[in-house]
């Protein structure tokens, strides 16, 4: 049984929406899915005997745990999950995703999901462009990218080149 448990599993805390969440990432993301839902075996300060009190669940490979611990925790911009897209119609699916479902935008490619989790939606010309070794093709990727909220790679690819 204990090999089926990862070693590292990332703990996100939610009020009361783990495994609404869960199923979100899941249905949004490749190689995401619900391992298991575990319930409160009694009353509890966050909720009632039944109650939904861990998701076990994968996001892009990732293995994590959601608990429905009450409103005392907020998520910040201090974690997030970096996706790292291989081109635009890869990264308006992401964004328009979490964006469409009661999240919000941000700036640089970044965005928060409905239950505060944030996301930064990196196309990887804008990774590449940024580790070029051209010191001038990244400040010009890079000026590029402080304009945006969500990254638009054609601009990307253009301010790499001068354009």
């Amino acid at each position: 049984m204990t090999n089926s448990i990862p070693k590292a599993t990332i703990c996100l805390w939610y009020d009361r929406d783990a495994e609404e969440a869960a199923h979100f990432y899941a249905k949004t993301f490749p190689d995401s899915r619900i391992r298991s839902v575990q319930r409160a075996p009694s009353d509890n300060p966050s909720g009632k005997k039944g109650d939904v009190l861990v998701v076990e669940f994968t996001v892009l490979g990732i293995p994590c745990i959601g608990i429905n611990g009450g409103p005392m925790f907020k998520h910040s911009e201090a974690f997030s999950f970096q996706v790292a897209t291989v081109d635009q119609a890869e990264t308006d699916r992401y964004w328009n995703a979490i964006v469409g479902n009661g999240g919000e935008e941000s700036q640089c490619g970044w965005c928060k999901d409905k239950w505060g989790v944030s996301w930064q939606i990196t196309p990887i010309a804008l990774t590449e462009a940024m580790a070029s070794g051209d010191a001038a093709e990244a400040k010009r990727a890079f000026e590029a990218m402080m304009k945006m909220k969500k990254i638009d790679v054609a601009e990307i690819l253009r301010a790499r080149a001068g354009k």
